[in-house]
């Protein structure tokens, strides 16, 4: 049967991003997803939820409503059943069939049957009206290569509201991500709740004025800040929870602190005054190494925290910590004496006082049955091995850290920072912190050293883009940074390294385009030269 234009366009194309990584076509009748279809679901709670998703997306793709039920053996033929199969080996992978007699969308969890539902939701072609729809006969098995696949907001430097955290929560689980790493404090604002510490957000959270451009001697004079309550907090935990995204909170520590020190001065090496900090860069004010209250005051933040937080993980930066007021410091000097601290190698011994900080916060969260995820700064200051290093400054020392023993999550500055420019040809673009990573680039990226051994591979727990927000001010600007990046580093996450191609993914993310448009995303359209305005795009 030769199918014509019309039929075409309201045919399924299972070649989605990220690429399943076996579609094989069967023989016999495409299943015909009509007014008529229904989504029936075998288990509990998070199978009805993953039912009414399916339901909600093929409406918004296609305005044909399917009705959700609970499967019994009379309704399973002719609808789209969820099912839960132990068959199916991977806990995020899945397996689908479809036939004439129906579709089957299976994973030995719900996470997995998520997946198989965002492959089955990417693969419906956008309709104007509603119409019948053509999924053809296929045999579908996917299963992702990486257990972390991330994503990273700074909401410190720039903040944004709930309602855009959770359409930013969308875009990850449209691309397969399961991890939102929430950057919430840094030195222009404090951005969480913490009710022993009140001024925290009554102080630190907002800023008298913001550098205009990048670090001019012009301030806006505008006070600016926000922040999220506990009760938002919990909100949009759940509403990630819901779309198997575990949100990765960070408090960075010592360092970036300068929000923190000026609503409780008494927490830095020096008397002040401090201020929340108006230009972007490091600042030399930091938490107070050799001040008890200072580790009370850390501990008593990530008790608060933890609560709000189930994650596993709890990010607490560790970056960018300049040393120059603790080695003025008589409080940090004496700590050092006192506990014996030597310099070794390249660690000075105000570096392995840090090191001590990073370790009395490690073995605190330890007997939480919490781990720590720290900026691969922190290998310069002696932290345990247990201690999960995200590897920003290049993809090196991640692949050192693995040697040593480290669980690594990879998120290198030249392959996943966001807040670089898209394409060389800058004078069109929004300004950017710096740099250049075009989507080819990010791409290409391969996590895995060719020399890592299978053990120091095994240590390479996934990849994550960063996006920090000093020159992104709106949730437009944000959505044109990360999208389509965000499709071909799903692909990197998702994919095994020998089925990817670039030519192919080109191909295939006008799939992405095409919804991005139906959303009203703000995205770079480097990909479609006849679409990419010169001049500027009202960003």
């Amino acid at each position: 049967m030769t199918l014509t234009l019309e039929a075409w366009a309201q045919r399924a194309d299972y070649r989605v991003v990220p690429l399943p990584a076996h579609i094989a076509s069967s023989k016999g009748d495409a299943y015909r997803l009509t007014a008529a279809t229904r989504i029936v679901y075998q288990g509990g709670a998070d199978m009805e939820r993953n039912a009414k998703f399916l339901a909600a997306y093929i409406s918004e793709k296609t305005h044909i409503a399917p009705a959700t039920a609970t499967a019994d053996k009379r309704n399973q033929r002719g609808n789209i059943l969820l099912r839960i199969d132990p068959k199916v080996r991977a806990s995020e992978g899945y397996r689908i069939e479809v036939t004439g007699r129906g579709v089957v969308i299976a994973g030995s969890t719900p996470q997995g049957v998520f997946y198989g539902i965002q492959t089955v939701r990417k693969s419906l072609p956008i309709l104007a009206t509603a119409a019948e729809v053509t999924l053809p006969a296929t045999v579908i098995t996917d299963a992702p290569r990486f257990g972390y696949r991330g994503m990273h907001l700074d909401c410190a430097r720039h903040f944004f509201t709930v309602d855009f955290i959770k359409e930013y929560i969308d875009l990850l689980a449209l691309h397969n991500m399961n991890r939102f790493h929430w950057h919430l404090t840094d030195d222009q604002g404090w951005r969480i709740e913490i009710k022993k510490y009140p001024r925290l957000t009554q102080v630190g959270a907002w800023r008298t004025g913001t550098t205009v451009g990048r670090n001019s001697d012009i301030d806006d004079g505008q006070r600016y800040g926000g922040y999220y309550t506990q009760e938002q907090i919990r909100e949009v935990v759940q509403y990630a929870a819901d779309r198997y995204i575990t949100i990765i909170p960070e408090i960075d520590m010592p360092g970036h602190m300068l929000a923190a020190l000026t609503a409780y001065p008494e927490l830095g090496c020096t008397d002040g005054p401090y201020e929340v900090g108006h230009f972007w860069g490091v600042y030399r004010d930091i938490l107070c190494g050799g001040n008890p209250r200072v580790y009370q005051f850390a501990k008593d933040v990530l008790d608060e925290v933890c609560a709000l937080f189930p994650s596993e993980y709890i990010h607490i930066g560790g970056d960018e910590a300049p040393k120059m007021r603790w080695a003025a410091c008589a409080k940090c000097q004496r700590a050092i004496r006192d506990l014996g601290i030597k310099a070794e190698g390249k660690q000075t011994k105000e570096d392995r006082l840090q090191g001590y900080f990073a370790m009395d916060i490690q073995k605190y969260l330890t007997a939480k049955d919490r781990k720590i995820i720290g900026w691969d700064e922190l290998l310069e200051c002696n932290v345990d091995k247990s201690a999960t290093i995200m590897s920003w400054q290049g993809a090196e020392p991640g692949a050192q850290a693995a040697a040593l023993g480290h669980d690594v999550i990879m998120t290198p500055n030249s392959y996943a920072y966001f807040d670089y420019y898209q394409t060389d040809k800058k004078n069109n673009e929004p300004l950017c912190i710096g740099g250049t990573l075009p989507i080819a680039k990010t791409y290409s990226f391969e996590p895995v050293p060719a020399t890592a051994t299978p053990g120091v591979a095994a240590h390479i727990l996934g990849v994550q883009a960063n996006l920090w927000t000093e020159y992104f001010s709106s949730p437009r600007l944000v959505e044109y940074q990360v999208l389509p990046r965000m499709g071909a580093l799903s692909e990197v996450q998702w994919m095994a390294p020998e089925t990817k191609d670039y030519n192919d993914f080109v191909n295939r993310v006008e799939g992405l385009r095409a919804y991005y448009e139906l959303r009203g995303y703000t995205y770079a359209k480097h990909l479609w030269p006849e679409l990419y305005l010169k001049g500027s795009r009202g960003l």
